[in-house]
């Protein structure tokens, strides 16, 4: 049951990362969950790969290159699924920094 108040919740913080940035854009409420269901199995399936793939350079920037990982993997997102429109990787960028501090600050995690 936590886990589908979890996906709820950050269905509403993509809705208003949509609605704070230009770059990205969401159809509906429903595109949104669906858009954190795939984004959820991307960072169980893919980010542990490039994680592993460019660990020489996240250790050169302190850590810093995950933030370029988890932009990769929300850009993927929108390719997977239609009505989920990152129109630059900036915004990318963005709203996966956005999501990661929105998602720290509101969602509790056990």
């Amino acid at each position: 049951m936590n886990i589908i108040m979890r996906l709820l919740a950050n269905g509403l913080i993509l809705l208003f990362i949509d609605w704070l940035l230009d770059s990205i854009t969401i159809d509906s409420y429903g595109i949104a969950l669906l858009a954190m269901f795939i984004l959820s199995i991307m960072n169980m399936l893919v980010k542990p790969i490039l994680q592993l793939i460019t660990l020489p350079i996240t250790i050169l920037t302190f850590g810093l290159f995950s933030f370029v990982i988890n932009a990769f993997t929300f850009l993927i997102t929108s390719y997977v699924v239609s009505g989920f429109v990152i129109h630059t990787y900036w915004g990318a960028l963005l709203g996966s920094f956005l999501l990661t501090i929105i998602q720290s600050l509101i969602v509790k995690k056990e």
